[in-house]
């Protein structure tokens, strides 16, 4: 019975990828507990199952005394004998119960653990694996879209299984069953119900994420990625900055004839992008910010982080971009407040 059991757990642990040392703790765990609540024996239980040696193992410690008291912790002096010759009043001795008369709480008791035990390995294993994945960039199935929310149901690994809400889809994007898409992991939380990811198609750590996969210079790190501001589906805006003198951080994200910034764009849906070179002097970062317009001064004002950039007559719109959106993202990508005026307003 002892070989069956190990082997039966033995197969378990492999299919559902769960430590057989965790398993057979939950189970000792388990029995312990039953032996307190059936056979009140208090913390004198012993359990012990080993599966190198398939010994599987049950007791209840107990004390020898001439006349017992309390026939869950004590034993009479000779019952103690019987068990072992050499027993005397006032030593300890491992009584082990019937495997019959344990046999039905064990087995009920193991039976509830081991399902249990598979839920919580379930979950930590899934947890595990979503923070390890945090803060980056993973490949997913789309299983199903709610057709009322917009809501897609993604599949990632063999377990894991996350909802992209509609809120973090790019807008005018169109997913279908079965399309395979990349995601941000933002933030992996701990829930009653077992791990929370929180994914999201419209974050700027996707960009940040798809730039280190296509350009060798910023995963090797002599080019760094600086910031990244975006309105996920229309435009977003990324400043680059090179720590070799010898390797142009814009031309490298654009790569030979935009091959590297294309396959991006392509990934996003079409989305436009403007690859910027970042600098220390936030003149002359507020003003490459601003592309493609073209800045022909920026005044940095007394206010805190606020600055006022001049513009030539026919580029205001431009700089300005469709409902303020080019200054808008200039704004976030520099962490500076700008306002927008043209040369002759100067």
């Amino acid at each position: 019975m002892n070989a069956e059991f190990f082997e039966a757990l033995g197969q378990l642990c492999r299919e559902k990828e769960i430590p057989m040392d965790y398993m057979i703790e939950k189970i000792e765990n388990a029995i312990h507990n039953a032996l307190k609540r059936d056979y009140e024996v208090g913390d004198n239980g012993i359990v012990e199952i080993d599966p190198e040696t398939l010994k599987f193992r049950v007791a209840i410690r107990k004390e020898v005394v001439e006349t017992v008291e309390d026939p869950a912790t004590q034993i009479s002096l000779t019952a103690a004998q019987n068990i072992r010759r050499s027993a005397q009043v006032g030593e300890f001795i491992e009584q082990e119960v019937a495997t019959k008369e344990f046999g039905r709480i064990a087995a009920q008791t193991a039976k509830h653990v081991i399902r249990q035990g598979i839920r919580e390995a379930e979950r930590s294993q899934l947890l595990s694996m979503f923070q390890s994945q945090e803060h980056e960039l993973i490949t997913a199935l789309v299983q199903k879209i709610d057709p009322r929310t917009g809501n897609a149901t993604l599949e990632i690994g063999r377990s894991g299984e996350v909802m992209l809400p509609a809120s973090e889809q790019v807008p005018g994007e169109v997913l279908h069953e079965n399309d395979h898409i990349k995601v941000y992991v933002v933030e992996v939380r701990a829930t009653e119900k077992g791990p929370r990811a929180i994914i999201s198609r419209t974050h700027p750590g996707l960009v940040k994420r798809l730039f280190e996969l296509e350009v060798p210079e910023i995963y090797e790190g002599v080019v760094e990625v600086k910031s990244v501001s975006r309105e996920a589906g229309a435009r977003t805006k990324i400043a680059v900055w090179s720590n070799n003198p010898n390797v142009d951080a814009q031309g490298s994200c654009i790569g030979p004839k935009g091959v590297r910034v294309n396959k991006i764009v392509e990934e996003l849906g079409g989305e436009k992008i403007d690859i910027i070179n970042w600098s220390e002097d936030p003149k002359v970062y507020i003003a490459q910010a601003l592309a493609p317009a073209q800045v022909l001064d920026v005044e940095i004002l007394d206010e805190e982080r606020c600055c006022r950039a001049t513009v030539p007559d026919n580029q205001l719109s431009l700089a300005i971009g469709k409902d303020g959106q080019n200054v808008r993202l200039a704004a976030r990508l520099t962490g500076w407040k700008i306002d927008i005026r043209s040369q002759s307003q100067a």
